[in-house]
């Protein structure tokens, strides 16, 4: 994953997060025309202020999406103060612990309803 300017890191992701992800995005897209299918994912990880852009997925390339879901994850904080220097140094590959907490940003893109924003 991309994390900051020429960075990349692996970011190593807890198991019970997968299951926490999963759950809530398929909540958020049940209501939706053509349910998950439909969603554009954007994937961005926070540390400190700053979120980093990690990748674009659309769930069924063949289906025009109808919502747009940015999956914002977290890093570890109680690594932080271990790890903040690789952000300026270091290997190219750092692997990174992400957090068990995360927030899902929904947008309608078929309506001018609000935003949603979940924070698990």
């Amino acid at each position: 994953a991309p994390l900051g300017a020429k960075r990349c890191s692996r970011l190593l992701m807890p198991a019970q997060l997968q299951a926490q992800v999963r759950t809530e995005l398929l909540r958020l897209a049940c209501s939706e025309p053509c349910g998950l299918r439909g969603a554009l994912l954007d994937l961005c990880v926070e540390h400190g202020k700053a979120c980093h852009d990690v990748g674009h997925i659309a769930a069924d390339p063949a289906v025009v999406p109808t919502f747009q879901l940015t999956l914002v994850l977290r890093l570890d904080s109680r690594l932080w103060p271990k790890i903040q220097g690789l952000f300026a140094s270091g290997p190219a590959f750092a692997p990174l612990k992400l957090s068990t907490g995360f927030r899902v940003i929904k947008k309608k893109l078929y309506s001018s309803e609000q935003l949603l924003i979940e924070e698990c």
